[in-house]
């Protein structure tokens, strides 16, 4: 078989060509991305109320909708949050799930929520990943000098129906959101004294309104040869209609609503301020679809921004632009992975060059890189995957691997050059020698990735990609061995002087081989090296195995810091708060990075300053215009939230793979209990607890007030006297809303635009707790008396955001360790110091529930994954080598390397921390890799490729044993010395291939050089043990069992 293909070039030649075609039009095609697209397994239902309190909120809607969703199969946890006007209720569901059909079950259940109050919108689905978390970030502006003296906050729903809808329109654009303005609200102003003056109650009002404002379809009727479509037109067409509405006809005169109230078109309250740079904006955030490129959704959507400038923004006076983006940081972190890997496959080269000494040699050598790189790329498209940082680490990775096999199959068949054979021959032979052991090695590689199927969590999806581009090269680095080096080789002329070791090489190999030769000598030595290597195993697992985390941030060089108020703040008084901040921090917009480097200033310079201010919090968003700032623009945050001692501030980095929470290093704990009061002491008490036990954690509550503060006024009314007066609860209520923050009544229509009405009294939203008793109240039998006579009037304090977990009310702290203490660690203090020493010391009562949850619960799940698929992978292995070399014990030989190539992985990642945090000595910046579920992937790749080499070493000895009648000690120097060269060929083209990917810092990084890291020093460790451990032990089996 290998002759035939060997003797056909010109028919090799042609494959590889459309293979490289078919390879460049899949990158050409393949979408780019950060990190590959995780799955959808969490949906959102979100419902507004507006004007409800927290409490009937919850009541009327919140547990209303529960009762139905808990009965959706496959539902793991509900999780609802309540506050004023909102309700959102998040569902869990696990790994796997069809979500397409579970979207129909939530829909169902919905569906069978009997009613909601008047004016409740429509429930809300979502179903994202953190994958497609906005990536995007516009801004709407007035023009320079507002011309058009514009008010922001009246282009909300404009933004939202002209601006909005083009931008979506974009291919791969899932979803635009729109914040900052306000909705437009008719406001119908009532004066109580000319109600009452002319016999009107509010709820005359109310139904005039509601009575007239319909249009009703009558059919259609013919007229000869002509059908006519019949409909009666009640709806008001503009504001004026509105004002003419005829309350009342009494005799000869008509009172209408214009009579009575100030009829005029403004906006909802304001809930949230959004400010770029201290101007006031309204904001837009882009999510994008799953599979897109979002390189090219940025190109497109900025060409589409720029005719919705020209077309529709400045005709109407205001601008767009972008303000922030992911697209930078994602095309940085890609260009940093092509630029790695491209200079790791030139070092590989270089090496191959320094062994080889001949440049067609390393030529043929070296060719299958670009053939498998371009492998891995339809091995991509295949399986229907991106280029991401994630994939694209996996073929950098392979970029060494694959020159093991070409340098077994090379070095063979030079071997056969030497001993005198044609180029012909010497291909066929050399290739037919090793084609089992290439194939061994290619199959233990390729076959641990396997268990990577049966991982469901996000790390298992982020290992996926990995899989698939390492193996994808690495088989076809097995069939570029095997085929196009034995045609090239045939058909190039080699020196073959050259290819051979010159005479300083060869002193030095001859000098490893006798230093090998001598360790096993005698039984003594094999005894000592045996016992050495496996101490030295064993105290590396015990002593230098680091705690786990869970998966690595993928940090942007971006902060979000917010600041919570406590309950009770109104958006005026966080805008003074905000404005101080802006005050204190857009300065620095006008700095230089130098001026921070040399102490001139407290904070670094900043790019941009965004700020959304809301009652319940203020939240910054910014970036320093050197990346190497973060931390400390980070620190300056907190420091400057630390003078507001009444609020609690929360300062994180950016994540491409978390929701910019730090939460692949937060440790969750859920406190739920039947009475809010002790929930909130017990939380309280946690999070205090937390902030002793951790030195300078980042703390976190939701909700965030951890007391019931927040200020509520009840109107109890007097149930006998309302009897007298004729009034109802319903009446109660409603003429309160109306003549204080306003009462939904109905909708008007304009320009197609569907916007609400609403009542309120003259005074409009400026009614005060002062003036509450005296509200004048006309009661249905005519008397129009004060409130306080017919309701009493209770201040209470409540809580301005109800959670629940569940069905339980639940507060949830979410402790984030200090970054020298690694998330198990984290974990395990939090069991030990803060929830069992609450326990013990009886501070929590024993109805409170304290669980442990978030990252370390997918922490756990992960690893014992892992666990589970390490096992499987060795059983892999096992029988891999048991067919290969058709004996069930001798196996067992070369796996013995598994372990101890796992050790070097461990001791690589001691070595490279311990190398990192004495970089500042020399004025760099320090360096840590956490032992995360992505950098555990690389003890799976070393289970595959650290039995290459052994392979090597006991196939050739096994042969020598029974094919050319060596005794033990024979078969394995002879083994040793010819396996030699290629071992260290293998391991340091490897090494450096990697090396890039290791030491060359920059973007994206983060996610990939800890699986580098234990690969390359793994690799390293293996090899030492190749050469020491394996012929030792190798030899002492041989001498008790001789192959048969």
């Amino acid at each position: 078989m290998f002759e035939a293909i060997i003797k056909r070039g010109t028919l090799m030649t042609v494959i590889i060509l459309i293979v490289s075609v078919i390879g460049v039009m899949a990158a050409v095609r393949i979408p780019v991305q950060m990190i590959p697209d995780l799955e959808v397994r969490t949906i959102t239902i979100r419902t507004s109320w507006p004007g409800a309190t927290p409490q009937d909120v919850e009541k009327e809607i919140v547990i209303e909708q529960e009762e139905y969703l808990r009965s959706i199969p496959g539902l793991q946890r509900i999780i609802s949050s309540t506050s004023f006007g909102r309700a959102s209720i998040e569902l869990e569901f696990p790994f796997g799930i069809d979500l397409n059909e579970t979207l129909i079950n939530v829909n169902n259940a919905l569906s069978q929520v009997p009613s909601y109050p008047l004016n409740v919108d429509e429930p809300r689905i979502y179903a994202t990943s953190f994958s497609s978390n906005s990536f995007m970030y516009f801004r709407v502006a007035p023009l320079p000098g507002n011309p058009r003296n514009l008010d922001m906050v009246m282009m909300q729903d404009f933004i939202d129906k002209d601006v909005r809808t083009r931008m979506e329109t974009v291919p791969g654009v899932s979803l635009v959101n729109v914040y900052g303005g306000a909705e437009r609200q008719i406001q119908i102003l009532l004066d109580p004294e000319r109600l009452s003056e002319r016999d009107i109650s509010i709820q005359d009002v109310r139904r005039a309104i509601t009575e007239r404002n319909r249009d009703f379809s009558g059919g259609e009727i013919e007229s000869g040869k002509r059908r006519y479509l019949l409909r009666t037109v009640g709806r008001f067409g503009d504001l004026q209609e509105l004002r003419d509405l005829i309350l009342v006809h009494r005799g000869d005169s008509l009172i209408r609503l214009g009579d009575v109230a100030e009829v005029r078109l403004d906006h909802y309250e304001l809930s949230r301020i959004s400010y770029t740079d201290g101007d006031p904006v309204i904001g837009l955030s882009v999510r994008r679809q799953a599979g897109s490129n979002v390189i090219d959704i940025k190109e497109k959507l900025m060409v589409e921004v720029e005719q919705i400038n020209h077309d529709i923004l400045k005709p109407a006076g205001m601008f767009m632009r972008l303000i922030a983006d992911d697209v930078g940081y994602v095309q940085a972190s890609v260009t940093n992975v092509w630029t790695n890997l491209s200079i790791g496959a030139i070092l590989a080269s270089l090496v191959m060059f320094l062994f080889l000494r001949s440049g067609k040699a390393t030529l043929v050598g070296v060719m299958g890189i670009p053939i498998c790189t371009i492998a891995g790329f339809i091995g991509l498209l295949i399986a229907g995957r991106t280029i991401n940082v994630i994939s694209l680490a996996g073929i950098a990775f392979a970029i060494g691997m694959t020159l093991d096999n070409s340098i077994v199959v090379l070095e063979s068949i030079e071997h056969q050059r030497r001993k005198g054979l044609d180029r012909m021959r010497a291909a066929v032979v050399g290739v037919q020698l090793v084609w089992p052991a290439v194939l061994a090695s290619t199959l233990t590689t390729v076959l641990v990735f396997v268990p990577i199927l049966f991982i469901q969590e996000e790390a298992g999806q982020l290992y996926s990609d990995i899989a698939i581009a390492i193996s994808a090269s690495i088989l076809t680095s097995m069939l570029v061995a095997i085929t196009v080096i034995p045609t090239a080789t045939a058909r190039l002329e080699f020196s073959t002087d050259n290819l051979h070791v010159d005479g300083q090489t060869h002193d030095l190999h001859q000098r490893v081989n006798d230093r090998i030769n001598w360790l096993i000598a005698n039984t003594r030595r094999r005894g000592a090296v045996i016992a050495c290597v496996a101490l030295l195993g064993i105290g590396i697992f015990a002593l230098l195995t680091p705690p786990a985390e869970y998966l690595p941030e993928g940090e942007e060089p971006k902060t979000f810091a917010s600041l919570t108020s406590p309950p009770g703040y109104n958006l005026e008084t966080m805008t003074e708060i905000g404005n101080e901040l802006q005050d204190y921090l857009l300065p620095f917009t006008q700095h230089e990075p130098e001026q921070f480097d040399s102490g001139e200033t407290q904070v670094p310079a900043l790019k941009y300053v965004n700020m959304s201010i809301e009652a319940r919090r203020i939240r910054i968003i910014s970036q320093p215009k050197d990346p190497a700032h973060i931390k400390p623009l980070m620190a300056a945050l907190q420091k400057k939230y630390s003078e507001y001692p009444a609020m609690r501030g929360f300062v994180t980095r950016g994540s491409i793979i978390t929701s910019n929470s730090g939460g692949t290093r937060s440790v969750d704990l859920d406190i739920s209990g039947p009475n809010l009061s002790d929930i909130y002491e017990a939380a309280l008490l946690a999070y205090r607890r937390a902030d002793e036990v951790f030195d300078s954690p980042r703390l976190r509550a939701d909700p965030s007030t951890l007391s019931l503060s927040q200020p509520l006024i009840e109107v109890r009314p007097k149930w006998t006297r309302a009897s007298e007066v004729g009034m109802t609860t319903q009446d109660f209520g409603y003429t309160i809303a109306a003549l204080t923050d306003g009462a939904f009544v109905d909708e008007f229509y304009l320009d197609d635009d569907k916007i609400d009405i609403y009542l309120y009294s003259k005074t409009g939203r400026n009614a005060s707790i002062d003036s509450l008793n005296q509200i004048s109240v006309y009661t249905p039998i005519g008397a129009v008396v004060p409130l306080s006579s017919v309701a009493r009037i209770e201040e209470t304090v409540d809580t301005n955001i109800i959670r629940r977990l569940n069905g339980q009310r639940t507060v949830t702290l979410n402790i984030i360790p200090p970054d020298g203490v690694a998330l198990e660690t984290g974990v395990e203090i939090v069991r030990r110091d803060v929830v069992d020493y609450l326990r013990n010391t009886g501070a929590v009562p024993s109805s409170i529930n304290m669980i442990i949850s978030g990252a370390s619960d997918q922490l756990q799940a992960t690893r014992e994954a892992l666990a589970a698929n390490y096992i499987v992978a060795i059983v892999i292995i096992y029988l891999l080598l048991v067919a290969i070399f058709t004996h069930w014990g001798y196996p067992l030989l070369i796996m013995t390397t598994i372990p101890l190539g796992v050790a070097g992985g461990i001791l690589g990642l001691w070595l490279f921390n311990l190398g990192g945090a004495l970089l500042p000595l020399i004025g760099m910046t320090e360096l840590h890799l956490s032992f995360d579920m992505i950098a555990m992937l690389g003890f799976l790749i070393l289970m595959g490729t650290v039995v290459n080499n052994p392979i090597l070493i006991v196939h050739q000895a096994m042969t020598n044993v029974r094919h050319r009648g060596m005794n033990a000690m024979e078969a394995v120097r002879h083994a040793v010395d010819a396996r030699l060269r290629p071992i260290a060929m293998s391991t340091l083209t490897t090494v450096f291939g990697l090396a890039p990917l290791v030491f060359l810092a920059g973007e994206g990084t983060e996610l990939y050089r800890g699986v580098g890291v234990i690969v390359m020093f793994g690799l390293l460790g293996t090899a030492m043990v190749s050469l020491t451990f394996l012929p030792a032990l190798t030899l002492l089996i041989l001498k008790i069992s001789r192959p048969v």
